[in-house]
């Protein structure tokens, strides 16, 4: 199963429901939205970190 959706599809699918929602409703995916984009720099920072170590691991063999 692909569970890869475009940013279009993402919007698409969620505008009537953020529209209708509470302002509670709206800070609890204002938060969802923040730990994702954390989730993402910090899986950017430990991909670097594996190919950094990676690649000093071969430069030493």
């Amino acid at each position: 199963m692909n569970r890869d959706f475009t940013l279009q599809q993402i919007a698409e699918g969620i505008s009537k429901p953020l529209l209708n929602a509470s302002d509670k409703e709206l800070e609890g995916f204002q938060q969802i939205i923040d730990e994702t984009i954390r989730l993402r720099e910090a899986h950017k920072n430990l991909h670097n970190l594996v190919k950094n170590y990676s690649n000093a691991g071969v430069q030493r063999s």
